[in-house]
Parts: C-alpha cells; structure tokens; sequence
C-alpha cells in the first residue's frame, strides 16, 4: 500500500494564529483586518494582508456567518448561461458589488419553475445577503420562499407585475407595442413572429401581446407564425425563417423574438438573395453585440441589461443615493434601433 507523502499529512487549514506568527501582530487586530472593522494603521494593515496573501489564507465566512445569520453573497438566479442577455447583467451586478465585500453567485434555472424553486432553495440556505432573480412569474413557493426571505430581493429584466419586493426592468408589453408602430409607420402590412414556445418565456409572451394590441390598433393582424422550443441558435433562425416564407410568402415583416434567431433570420434572407428591408423587414430584440457583426445591422431594441443588473445590485448593497433597499420599481426605457431593416420613410 503506497504511503501517503508527509506533506500532505502535515496539511491543514489556516486559522488566524498563523496569520497572527506571520505578521506579528495578534490575532484580534488580524481579525480586525480580515474583517476590515476596528481602527488599524495602514501600515499594520499592509502587513497582515501580505502575510495572508503569501500564506495563501482565506477567512472562514461560514464562522462569522453563525454571528450575523448571513453570508456576504448575492444570490444571482437567471434563466440560462446560454442566452447572450445574461451575461451582460452579471457584468453590471458584478461592477457595483466589486468594492462593497458583496460576492454574486449565479444559479441557473432553465426556464423551469421546478428547477427555480431547487436553486433557490439551496441558495437561501447559505443565508445570503441579497436576492436578484429573472421574471416576475414564480410558482407559489418560491414566492412564499422570497416573501419571508428577510433580505433585498430584486427582480429583474420585468416591471410588468406585482414584485415581492424590489423590481428593475423594462415594460416587455410596451416594447412590443412600440416595435409595431415603427414597422407600421414604415409601411408594412403582412407581419409573421417567429418566436419561442412561451408557456415559460413570460417576458417574450408580453412582447407579443404588446406587439399584436399595437397592430391592432392599426387594423392589423399577426399573419402568420413560427414557434420553436429549446435554445434560441443562428441555424434555428434560419430554418424559421425558410418555414414561415415558405407557408407564407407574401408576409413583408418578420419579427423575432430575439436577436439570435433574428440574426439567422437576416443571413438566410441575404443568403437567397431577398432584398432587405425592400421587400421583407426583419427586426429582433435585445439589442445584443452579435448584430452588429452581420452584414447589415438587425433592427432591435436595446433592453437595457448592463443598466439593470448596476441597479439591482445598487439595491441589494444598499449603494442608492436615497437609501431605499425595499418597494422599489425601477423601469427603464428600451431603445429602438432601426438598423437597416426596416424601410426608412
């Protein structure tokens, strides 16, 4: 039987003592330091911190956390790592947490209210000190789990509901209706969606009921329509868009219900030499960086995502100018960008 080798038998983890021998100074002001309170010189500061980092030691959170009842992490809880929108959102949770000792730790739900209710679960066992969470839509209990969840929740992306507590988003409804106006003031009048399966996808759905009230308003209808389920894909668009013109060639807009599929939409359209935006109009949302790598620029609307993950972490980390931590409702303003697939008037 091998042996284990002496080193790692002598491995165990650091405490403060070893910090304290290191630096020398005592435990107390290394606690003091670790844990950035009490008044210490800079200089005796500097010193532990360098004898921590060459040591390699790393507080034991879960220690202090017995104290407080908290951790010093935000639980992030998004739909998927997949979708190009959300990491634009963790990119600005994760500028404004950046010097607040706050730490974001990301969930994945896919879409699934079972799934939602797991990852949350396990996320306020740790205790965190702030909640953000995609949607307004949740099955009872994990609206029952973020009512009595004691800490700043923010829900994100949507203001369109009742939140639990805080919300930061854009009006999906309202987006939808003013993406109709524009393809209508344009002049066109035989309108497909092409979209995903939205009995989860609620903020696509808003869009959609936003996009048909305003088209109706006009005397219009949704003509036709192409659903898919599964991950939104370039290939997906494409072969969307190739189904929709087949069953329905004399539609002259299609609207996406993102960007992704948009762009496949745009490059099968260029791909069978279908003049854009002349004869078809195409226009996507989320206003992701993607389209601006096409042959010409996807119409989209931007939905504001750096902005809205800034926001909510601002709330969580108590980082507003006016203090407030609860009851807010923050709705930001989408911006139409008409790129060039729809017809300039």
């Amino acid at each position: 039987m091998a042996k284990e080798p002496s080193s790692a038998l002598q491995r165990r983890p650091l405490t403060l003592r070893d910090v304290s021998d290191a630096s020398g100074v005592s435990e107390m002001t290394v606690s003091r330091v670790l844990r950035n309170r009490g008044d210490v010189s800079g200089a005796t500061r500097e010193r532990v911190l360098a004898a921590a980092r060459e040591l390699g030691y790393v507080p034991n959170r879960i220690a202090g956390a017995l104290a407080s009842q908290r951790v010093n992490l935000v639980a992030v809880i998004i739909p998927s790592l997949s979708n190009m929108v959300f990491p634009e959102v963790l990119t600005g949770v994760s500028e404004v947490l950046e010097d607040t000792g706050l730490q974001p730790v990301v969930g994945v739900t896919n879409y699934s209210p079972e799934r939602e209710e797991k990852v949350l679960y396990e996320m306020l066992s740790w205790r965190p000190s702030g909640i953000i969470i995609a949607g307004l839509e949740r099955s009872h209990a994990a609206r029952a789990m973020l009512e009595n969840a004691g800490i700043p929740i923010v829900e994100i992306m949507d203001v369109d509901g009742t939140p639990v507590d805080n919300a930061v988003g854009i009006s999906h409804r309202r987006a939808g209706r003013h993406m109709a106006e524009a393809i209508v003031a344009a002049g066109y009048r035989r309108i497909g969606f092409l979209g995903t399966m939205m009995p989860y996808d609620h903020r696509a759905r808003k869009r959609l009921e936003g996009f048909e009230s305003a088209l109706i308003a006009a005397g219009l209808t949704v003509e036709d329509r192409e659903f898919y389920s599964g991950g939104s894909a370039l290939l997906k668009g494409r072969e969307m868009t190739e189904t929709i013109l087949s069953r329905s060639p004399d539609l002259d807009f299609l609207y996406y219900s993102n960007d992704l599929i948009g762009a496949g939409g745009l490059l099968w359209c260029l791909n069978h030499a279908i003049e854009v935006p002349e004869k078809v109009g195409l226009a996507g949302f989320n206003g992701v960086e993607l389209v601006q790598g096409l042959p010409c620029h996807l119409a989209t609307m931007d939905a504001c995502r750096l902005e809205i993950g800034r926001k909510a972490a601002e709330i969580v980390a108590g980082k507003r100018a006016d203090g407030a931590m609860s009851g807010l409702v923050i709705e930001l303003e989408p911006k139409l960008e008409p790129g060039d697939t729809i017809r300039r008037r």
